[in-house]
């Protein structure tokens, strides 16, 4: 391989990483970063500096999205790992108030089942040639909003010492949405496999 050559391969390469880790890519990666120091306030009980995390995380969700679609940086990284991202930063929410007791174990199993459905069908659609269905869609959207935003309230709550039943409507809402996307997903997933048998 000549000096010419040599050349083009490392441009090509760092053509690729950079384009693998623009802004959009990021600021998703921030986003998991951030996962074990909301973690970590969460176990050391301090719910004001783990609200601002999750925040903090939420807003470099909204940020990613918004710069991927204006400056056209939408990456294929991009478009596993946000959604990944945002399922590892719910998961670990749900799973620590869970072992805080401040969520109710059940729940906790609906909304990671759900993502383990979810993440088992993007690896599956990943490693084979089965056309699997893994867009988002508006349900799926609605439910990681709902569980966002109970995450948020639940911590406001318990910082401010205020009773946790009061979002007992919230939290069905919340368990009712992922349920059905759950179930919205497998049914579109078994769709696609009918079509490819016939």
């Amino acid at each position: 391989m000549g000096p010419q050559r040599v050349h083009e391969v490392i441009k090509h390469e760092a053509a690729i990483i950079g384009e693998a880790f623009n802004v959009p890519n990021s600021l998703t990666i921030l986003r998991i970063v951030l996962i074990p120091v909301f973690v970590g306030f969460l176990l050391y009980e301090r719910y004001e500096y783990a609200l601002g995390v999750l925040l903090l995380a939420g807003l470099t969700d909204g940020l990613d999205g918004t710069i991927a679609r204006v400056a056209n940086k939408r990456t294929r990284l991009g478009a596993y790992l946000d959604p990944l991202a945002d399922k590892l930063l719910l998961t670990s929410g749900f799973v620590t108030l869970s072992v805080l007791h401040l969520v109710p174990l059940w729940i906790t199993i609906v909304v990671v089942s759900r993502d383990i459905i979810l993440i088992t069908g993007t690896l599956v659609a990943r490693l084979t040639e089965l056309r699997v269905d893994i867009s988002p869609t508006l349900l799926g959207k609605g439910t990681t909003l709902f569980q966002l935003a109970y995450l948020i309230l639940a911590l406001v709550f318990t910082y401010r010492q205020m009773d946790l039943q009061l979002l007992q409507p919230l939290l069905y809402t919340m368990v009712g949405l992922t349920l059905l996307s759950g179930f919205h997903y497998l049914y579109r997933s078994f769709l696609h496999l009918g079509a490819e048998e016939a």
